[in-house]
């Protein structure tokens, strides 16, 4: 199998996986005030995003683009979705994203795609 062939099997996998998150989770989960956790089912749940205030959303995901770019402010870390990743070097500039929103009055969503670097 050559590299076309992989990189369009991978596309088709993760889309079939959106597909079913965005059925399956796709509840922001509140952390503290102003500050929820979810997977790409959250990111797209626009209803909800707006129902409970959040302004910015926080992507930590290689393939994921913004769904809604003209009524939230995003940030995007570009990395795998899998439990090696390592997250610690992002840190201070995801901390700083967050800060902004809240310092502002709004809410952040942090999502990858599924969870796994979360764990």
């Amino acid at each position: 199998m050559d590299e076309l062939q992989r990189s369009r099997i991978l596309a088709c996998v993760q889309a079939l996986s959106a597909a079913r998150y965005a059925r399956e989770d796709n509840v922001p989960c509140r952390i503290e005030e102003g500050l929820f956790l979810g997977s790409v089912g959250a990111a797209l749940n626009k209803s909800a995003l707006k129902d409970l205030n959040i302004t910015h959303i926080l992507t930590v995901a290689k393939s994921l683009d913004p769904a809604f770019p003209n009524d939230f402010i995003y940030k995007k870390i570009d990395v795998f979705d899998t439990p090696g990743t390592e997250l610690v070097k992002y840190f201070a500039e995801c901390f700083s994203f967050v800060d902004e929103a809240t310092s502002a009055g709004g809410g952040v969503l942090v999502h990858c795609f599924a969870g796994m670097s979360r764990r």
